[in-house]
């Protein structure tokens, strides 16, 4: 038999125990590392998509962003399976 008495779309229960306050703040600090490989790897990948620009006198497939995005993909799992 179906409770029809609560609107159940209505309700959204929030996590506030211990567990639900450390995986936001390992979520936060997966972020915060993630901005800073981005941040790191993106002077690097802007110039080596300069130089391979120049050097085929052809646009790469995937810009520099995109590179340094994927690059901090890479990386930042691998920092937090340490």
């Amino acid at each position: 038999m179906t409770d029809f008495t609560t609107d159940h779309m209505d309700f959204t229960p929030h996590a506030t125990g211990p567990k639900a306050r450390r995986a936001r703040a390992h979520q936060r600090e997966y972020y915060a590392y993630f901005a800073l490989i981005l941040l790191a790897t993106l002077p690097l990948t802007c110039v080596t998509w300069a130089l391979s620009t120049l050097r085929r006198m052809e646009l790469p497939q995937h810009g520099p962003l995109r590179t340094a995005w994927a690059q901090a993909q890479i990386i930042t799992p691998r920092i937090f399976s340490a």
